[in-house]
């Protein structure tokens, strides 16, 4: 039996008591709802003891997992207070060791499981229950499915938007092969004790884990990337030192264009200078054919931000293209897309289907990003208007408008809570709207607008469960939610992906 929760989610609401689910896709299954809470998030002085129960940091006890949070975390109880343990699964029982004491929660790490679940399995990738980015890997792959499916229909009883205990929700969309799905590499360089590693974070700190393999990611990235690894070493280019903050290069990103295998690089940098680049550009050509473009991006100084503003060309191609439903797109280092091309198109393909787009629709395209959702829909449309924040996105989206010999779409930058009025003002009227928000969801103002002016067809692309569903309680004043179709988008994490379909009340 699968137990989820989306214990103490960051929305700044009182905290609801956990209620069982009645999700009608698994009958007699309990699942469990509260606030999603991340304990690495949380910060100040630790404390002796939680509401009373006595508890130490290394104090070693048994527990029995209940249910999983949003993050895909285990959780248990421990004399009552709520323990959080990554790395195990429900019904297990597990020997913890506390890590982290605070007035609301303990935090703990797995020293042993004396009962597992039928559902566990060995992680192909052995740091996985170091780093994030793995919290499901030690879960079969139908379990994941199911929490996914799971994790919608908690939100939903949380928010409670209108109708929604009737609301079809449909089985997880999941991946033939649920590995090597990511396009795009993104790893910090370090030099540890003289070595030089390349990789991910240990969770909760800045201690660096050097990944020769992860099998998430697509083969032909981490080839670059342990290539150029390889290379910085020999020509022995200067690497950033956090500490110190000295040195050069900080950050590698590779991304790969399913459609052609061209690999763009991209080096972030400390300086804006970059000493010894001319002996690593020619070293790279001769070792790496497949990297078409090699570009550095200046972002000084200690930062959580990986990108900073200023990207320049040290040579090569412009950009790499990627097929999308039979259009072409031309990526730049900052253009966004989605990691897995497989599931994008999944995602897209569920869109027009949900549309059901007709010739004589004007569709708007919010958060457009470079365009790939509306001019995959453009030849289904009779006119599409998109809209995105970031200018270099706007300029790509109508290039590849103009690539793909498409003329009835166009991009904008502006935000949707402005354009949108702002077209519908000057008597351009949609018929139908797409919205693809980032995590925070819809902005206040345009989830007004849209129940003003009540599009007849409308298609919420989601990424996060919960804003999705706190979204929706508002959307269904003039709205009804007709399905909710859940797709893995990030197998072997907790993240989660949905596309609804929205028809107008009359």
């Amino acid at each position: 039996m699968l137990l989820i929760s989306t214990q103490n989610m960051t929305e700044n609401k009182k905290q609801k008591k956990a209620y069982p689910s009645k999700s009608k896709s698994q009958p007699g299954q309990k699942t469990y709802y509260g606030k999603h809470f991340d304990p690495r998030k949380q910060h100040g002085q630790q404390r002796a003891s939680t509401d009373g129960v006595a508890v130490r940091i290394g104090q070693n006890f048994p527990l029995t997992i209940k249910r999983l949070g949003i993050n895909g975390e285990g959780i248990g109880y421990f004399k009552r207070k709520i323990v959080f343990v990554p790395g195990v699964l429900p019904d297990e029982v597990a020997v913890v060791k506390v890590t982290d004491v605070q007035p609301k929660y303990i935090a703990a790490k797995v020293l042993k499981i004396r009962e597992k679940s039928p559902n566990r399995v060995k992680p192909l990738d052995t740091f996985a229950d170091e780093v994030g980015g793995f919290e499901l890997e030690h879960m079969t792959y139908s379990a994941q499915l199911a929490f996914k499916k799971d994790v919608i229909a908690q939100s939903l009883e949380k928010f409670q938007p209108k109708g929604w205990s009737d609301y079809d929700l449909r089985d997880t969309i999941g991946m033939a092969n649920p590995y090597e799905y990511r396009n795009k590499a993104q790893f910090p360089v370090r030099k540890i004790d003289d070595v030089l590693s390349v990789g991910m974070y240990k969770r909760g700190s800045h201690e660096l884990v050097d990944l020769p393999i992860v099998h998430t990611q697509s083969p032909a990235t981490m080839k670059v990337l342990r290539t150029v690894r390889d290379l910085l070493d020999k020509l022995s280019v200067s690497i950033y030192n956090e500490d110190k903050n000295r040195g050069t290069v900080k950050t590698i990103v590779a991304r790969v264009s399913h459609t052609t295998g061209d690999v763009q690089l991209t080096f972030v940098t400390n300086t804006d200078g970059f000493p010894g680049d001319v002996a690593l550009i020619a070293a790279i050509n001769q070792a790496l054919p497949e990297v078409n473009g090699i570009f550095q991006n200046f972002n000084p100084g200690r930062t959580s931000l990986v990108w900073g503003e200023e990207t320049i060309k040290l040579w090569g191609k412009d950009y790499i293209e990627e097929t999308v439903m039979g259009k072409t797109f031309q990526l730049s280092p900052r253009a966004f897309m989605q990691l897995n091309h497989t599931q994008m198109t999944v995602v897209y393909n569920e869109a027009l289907s949900a549309l059901n787009l007709t010739h004589a629709d004007k569709l708007v395209d919010a958060y457009a990003g470079v365009g790939t959702i509306g001019l995959s829909l453009a030849d289904k449309a009779g006119e599409v208007r998109g809209m995105e924040i970031i200018p270099e996105a706007v300029d790509d989206a109508n290039i590849n408008a103009k690539i793909n010999h498409i003329s009835n779409a166009k991009y904008e930058v502006g935000t949707a809570e402005v354009l949108f009025p702002k077209w519908q003002a000057e008597g351009w009227l949609a018929d139908a709207l797409v919205v693809d928000p980032p995590r925070t969801g819809l902005d206040t103002a345009l989830r007004r607008e849209i129940i003003r002016t009540k599009p007849e067809k409308f298609v919420y692309i989601s990424c996060n469960a919960s804003t999705l569903a706190r979204d929706l309680v508002d959307l269904t004043k003039a709205y009804k939610v007709d399905y909710i179709q859940s797709i893995d988008m990030f197998p072997q994490t907790a993240r989660w992906e949905g596309v609804v379909k929205l028809t107008r009340r009359d």
